[in-house]
């Protein structure tokens, strides 16, 4: 086996490719692995000095691969671990020339994965303006911020209970609107289901949804999309 192309760990088989392929680098998702494991994995994705990050991630997976990589950094909102990369200053030269996407959540609850497809997005190569906490149950927050929404080039649109900011967001701009189902909410939420159904049946052209709590995947679809 070329290990230029990949390399197996015995528990995994990474894909050193993946970045020429698709424009992105491999993430690690961390549910269901071991910290050794993850943080084995991430030392080895390393070694080319792309930006790497592992999602869903927790304390005890960031202090497994703070032993192999001291300078390995720990997004706790986003429960992101990042190798390879420092955030640009949305003044700094690095940050000119970049796509903004604005990332908007209904309500605070719904920041972890918010965070994750902010921390994603600027990990991608994106400029992130975050709006937190603007949902419909005091809809004029959603107005005072709209002249910040329809300046960037994307919006991706966080949201549990019914999910209707996405909607909402979606019948005021005219940019791409990537919306984001998430596990918050009461009973009838269903775990985040009844707010994909009510993206999924936004009558809000323009509109595309990912999967419940899926922070990184919306993440990679703008990116996809601002290229």
């Amino acid at each position: 086996m070329d290990e230029k192309l990949m390399k197996e760990l015995g528990f995994a088989n990474l894909d050193f490719l993946r970045k020429e392929r698709t424009g992105a680098p491999e993430a690690i998702f961390c549910s269901g692995k071991k910290p050794e494991q993850v943080a084995e994995i991430m030392t080895e994705l390393m070694k080319d000095g792309d930006p790497i990050m592992a999602t869903r991630a927790t304390e005890n997976d960031y202090a497994a691969v703070k032993k192999l990589i001291p300078e390995a950094v720990y997004h706790e909102a986003a429960r992101i671990i990042s190798v390879n990369f420092d955030a640009p200053n949305e003044a700094s030269e690095e940050a000119e020339g970049k796509g903004l996407v604005a990332v908007v959540t209904a309500g605070t609850a719904d920041i972890p994965v918010a965070e994750e497809a902010a921390v994603a997005s600027e990990m991608l190569g994106l400029k992130v303006d975050r709006i937190y906490d603007v949902g419909v149950a005091g809809i004029h927050r959603l107005f005072e911020k709209l002249d910040r929404i329809r300046a960037a080039e994307a919006v991706i649109v966080v949201a549990g209970m019914e999910g209707a900011l996405t909607s909402v967001v979606g019948g005021l701009v005219e940019t791409p609107v990537i919306a984001v189902p998430t596990s918050i909410g009461y009973g009838a939420n269903l775990g985040g289901l009844s707010a994909l159904l009510s993206m999924l049946n936004s009558c809000a052209n323009g509109v595309g949804i990912v999967n419940i709590d899926n922070g990184y995947g919306a993440a990679c679809l703008v990116a996809k999309m601002m290229k």
